[in-house]
């Protein structure tokens, strides 16, 4: 029973490509969307936002 060897540099820098593959992730959906997308959502989550308030009861 003996335990699997690491390069611990390799181990690192694995790691370090890692994060920066969900960073590029992050921004590729960020900044790849068109505006008129962007847009769309922006209207839509706001959309959802007002039918949500309008919803609510008064506290009388």
């Amino acid at each position: 029973m003996t335990a699997e060897i690491v390069n611990l540099r390799r181990a690192r820098k694995a790691r370090g490509r890692a994060e920066k593959e969900r960073e590029a992730e992050a921004n590729r959906a960020k900044h790849g969307t068109p505006k008129s997308a962007r847009d769309l959502a922006e209207a839509r989550a706001q959309k959802a936002a007002r039918d949500l308030e309008a919803g609510k009861l008064d506290e009388t």
